[in-house]
């Protein structure tokens, strides 16, 4: 979620840090903590506290942890969540947990963290300026740049001296975001590296208010990666730090603690901007998913990505389930595979039958076109669809960038959700739809049910 406010203050970032170590909330049972329900009273714990659980019986469910305490009864935990303190288990992550007692039932924890993303992450600091700002720091009014070393202090600068939004950025952050708007809480993971400063502290605050969870890897050396954007009437210029955000490693991907989440999770999304970061880490991710049978998601992201990023994109090819792209980044892709073709259905074609690694499922391929219908090719199948998108008065739209960032979130949430390719594309466009009555790559608070396609 974005934060409506800057968060500028030592106060607010103590208040975060304060949040951090009490943690949000973790359901097993009963999800209105505290409240007595028919089955029978709720208990809280805390992390803090030692749980007792011993290893599941089963070996299918060897995954779970489950533990007993004697006013309640017995409950089940995800393994990947607790670690060993002497002698007793703690949660890896600051976490309360809601615990039914029921004496004719045991509760079985509910699946958490489905939808696995990578790719990476920065603290988007957008403000409201003039072309005074832009001329102190040597920007365009409509531009998008690298930060250089004039920059530098245009991130504070945003911070302590405009009305900055502060958004959880990086485009499959987005995605993210836009997927656990839609899907039940703890639905969502993400992955990406960031620094250990400030910057981190408040994009941790700006993930949490959005109910995403995220394990970063924390570079001490490192900057988080930041995008300062000024806005000047409909114009936007963005000045981009990657910092951190660069240093991402398989190393952090094979943490225990790490894969464990990777294993558990049903579906996986890969922004492609990680191809200039880690393709081992993708590759890890891919491999893993073809294996399970689990779908792997892949957006194109960039016309550069599929121009000059070519190698590491083809090898990860075999393993796409689904592949989105626009029209811009489909005939880049084009024109860098030989296809001789502009045609965006036959480029659609094209994508959907390469070939595949994991042939239990059909890959399935998505171009969007911003007004235009959005163009979906199946594997071995000759017929292209063309899905109009959804209509939304032109007074409305407020600012259209991440609206393919929110349609990716809103399609993933459909395929987690195991919804028909044609329910989870309306998904991501209504999704969009909402984004781009923000400002900037967010969507509405409060939160707006999907209201399903007739």
């Amino acid at each position: 979620m974005l934060l409506t406010h800057p968060i500028t203050r030592p106060q607010r970032l103590i208040a975060g840090k304060l949040e951090s170590l009490i943690g949000v909330s973790y359901a097993v049972g009963a999800r209105r903590h505290g409240q007595p329900s028919a089955a029978g009273a709720t208990r809280c714990f805390y992390s803090t506290a030692p749980v007792n659980p011993f290893p599941a019986a089963n070996p299918s469910t060897s995954n779970l942890v489950r533990g007993c305490d004697p006013a309640v009864g017995c409950f089940s935990l995800s393994a990947s969540n607790l670690i060993p303190v002497n002698n007793s288990f703690h949660t890896t992550t600051p976490s309360r947990f809601s615990i039914r007692s029921n004496p004719f039932s045991k509760m079985a924890a509910t699946k958490d963290y489905r939808l696995l993303c990578l790719e990476n992450p920065l603290l988007d600091i957008q403000a409201f300026g003039d072309e005074a700002l832009l001329e102190k720091y040597g920007l365009k009014a409509n531009d998008a740049i690298l930060a250089e070393e004039k920059h530098q202090g245009l991130f504070e600068d945003l911070l302590q001296n405009y009305d900055a939004k502060l958004i959880a950025g990086g485009a499959a952050q987005n995605t993210a975001r836009g997927a656990q708007y839609l899907l039940p809480p703890n639905s969502v993971v993400y992955l990406g590296g960031v620094g250990d400063d400030k910057y981190a502290a408040i994009l941790h605050d700006a993930v949490k208010q959005a109910g995403l969870r995220v394990e970063y890897r924390v570079d001490p050396k490192i900057s988080t990666g930041r995008c300062g954007v000024v806005i000047t009437g409909h114009n936007r210029s963005m000045c981009t730090e990657l910092g951190a955000a660069n240093h991402y490693d398989l190393e952090h991907l094979k943490k225990p603690e790490v894969w464990s989440l990777v294993e558990n999770a049903e579906v996986y999304y890969v922004g492609g901007y990680h191809f200039t970061v880690c393709p081992p880490a993708i590759m890890e991710l891919a491999k893993q998913a073809a294996s399970g049978n689990k779908p792997f998601i892949l957006s194109l992201s960039a016309p550069f990505i599929c121009q000059f990023f070519k190698e590491p994109l083809d090898a990860s090819a075999p393993y796409w389930d689904y592949v989105i792209g626009n029209e811009g980044e489909a005939a880049a892709y084009a024109e860098s595979h030989g296809l001789n073709t502009t045609d965006v259905k036959e480029i659609a074609k094209a994508l959907a039958n390469l070939p595949k690694e994991n042939t239990q499922r059909k890959r399935v391929a998505i171009i969007t076109q911003g007004t235009e219908p959005t163009i979906v090719a199946i594997q071995g199948e000759d017929e292209v669809k063309e899905y109009p998108v959804h209509s939304i008065d032109p007074a409305k739209i407020n600012d259209t960038n991440g609206a393919g960032d929110a349609f990716a979130g809103g399609f993933a949430a459909g395929v987690v959700e195991g919804k028909s390719i044609e329910e989870s594309i309306h998904m991501g466009q209504w999704l969009a739809k909402l984004s781009i009555q923000e400002l900037g790559p967010s969507y509405p608070f409060p939160k707006q049910a999907y209201p399903g396609h007739n």
